[in-house]
């Protein structure tokens, strides 16, 4: 008989990422306690625990009977540095409490490449500090930093379909990033779970493999391609997303998706993972062809009316 599978509590369960990975650990026969704000469709396998990262109680709940806790949750979009604190080094650090107040080591953290650039913007501080708190915890800690994350689900990255479709994309300065589809990071996430020697206080950077990562006019051409069109690809220039991150403020307020923090963001020319941090490959290695896994997002927005 089979050991059973470690036990998994997930935050940010209801997001992108999140639900990706729930499904994906609850299809492996992982055991999956879930943090929600909100009533959740019940899921095989899945326990969804009634929470908030500002709900310590919560949290505890969360954690209990659990063998490993993945951190998943965290703010990508606040209006200033305490909306960015609250979401991410205060929301980390009560997960970290909540671990250890019940007795759970293994803690796996999902950071950002933005850390790695914390005097750049607010979001990236925020996640540099989340990462310093969990190295000071005394966990049995590994962290991961995604590049850009696209796949079915995804919606930070549909306005860039749309655009192709209209044959036109708006892109930032001319710079590099890397990507990972979703389920690959999923698949990742999933295999840190086994206490390993080798991952222990690791921080690593995933992401398709491709050598040097994308330039932004190639990633928008095989966007383009995804959606079975050629579309022109256009740079703005720093100051000009930075005026149009003050207007969309102006019109949308708090519901702004450009900031200017994220106009910093954007900005930087290298968003390439370090090679020298990808994780072993006998750990993980990324499954999805980038172009292919490109398509199938296409073809998700298409089947959800959103393409």
């Amino acid at each position: 008989m089979k050991p059973p599978r470690p036990t998994l509590a997930i935050t940010g369960g209801t997001g992108f990422v999140g639900s990706t990975l729930i499904r994906h650990a609850a299809r492996r026969g992982h055991p999956v306690r879930a943090l929600t704000r909100r009533p959740q469709d019940a899921l095989k396998g899945v326990t969804w625990i009634d929470g908030a990262l500002d709900r310590p109680d919560s949290l505890k709940r969360l954690a209990e009977g659990a063998d490993a806790v993945i951190h998943v949750a965290g703010v990508v979009n606040a209006r200033d540095r305490a909306g960015f604190a609250a979401g991410n080094p205060e929301g980390t650090l009560a997960m970290v409490e909540a671990a250890k107040s019940v007795g759970v080591r293994r803690f796996i953290h999902v950071s950002s490449l933005a850390a790695r650039e914390p005097d750049l913007s607010d979001y990236g501080w925020s996640k540099a500090r989340a990462e310093q708190i969990v190295a000071a915890s005394g966990l049995d800690w590994t962290a991961v930093r995604p590049p850009a994350v696209y796949g079915p689900g995804d919606l930070e990255m549909l306005e860039l379909f749309r655009m192709a479709k209209r044959r036109l994309i708006l892109l930032p300065p001319p710079g590099r990033i890397s990507v990972i589809e979703v389920s690959d990071l999923s698949r990742l996430l999933l295999s840190l779970v086994p206490e390993n020697e080798e991952t222990l206080t690791a921080i690593y950077e995933a992401d398709d493999a491709r050598p040097g990562g994308w330039s932004h006019a190639e990633f928008a051409e095989a966007i383009a391609a995804a959606v079975g069109r050629r579309a022109a690809a256009i740079h703005a220039p720093a100051p000009l997303l930075r005026v149009a991150a003050r207007i969309d403020r102006l019109v949308r307020r708090g519901r702004a998706k450009l900031t200017l923090d994220r106009a910093a963001y954007f900005c930087h020319p290298d968003w390439v993972i370090d090679p020298a941090r990808r994780p072993p490959v006998d750990i993980w290695q990324p499954h999805i062809a980038t172009l292919v896994g490109l398509k199938a997002t296409a073809n998700a927005y298409r089947a959800a009316r959103l393409l």
